[in-house]
């Protein structure tokens, strides 16, 4: 399945290329906009959520949800395609 970790990073000057690290580790992955990814995995949330806690701090802000054939925005095609295609093998 194909989920949106989305994220407000508040410590300035943190390194974070663990948690970047952490979201790669998942699965293929899709990285165009600056705080989100898509991945597909066969993690669910909270098992996704758990490997990737310890590389934020507490005053950040993470989002995980599940992506549905319900989406829409100004995206590249190739976006478009990646989403569509993993959307595809998953139904």
């Amino acid at each position: 399945m194909v989920y949106q970790i989305s994220y407000d990073l508040k410590k300035p000057g943190q390194d974070y290329s663990g948690l970047f690290e952490a979201i790669k580790s998942l699965g293929s992955w899709w990285h165009y906009l600056e705080s989100s990814w898509l991945v597909d995995t066969h993690y669910n949330a909270s098992q996704i959520f758990e490997r990737v806690k310890g590389h934020i701090d507490q005053n950040d802000l993470i989002l995980i949800i599940g992506v549905t054939n319900d989406y829409a925005g100004w995206l590249p095609q190739k976006a478009w395609d990646w989403i569509k295609s993993r959307q595809l093998q998953a139904a």
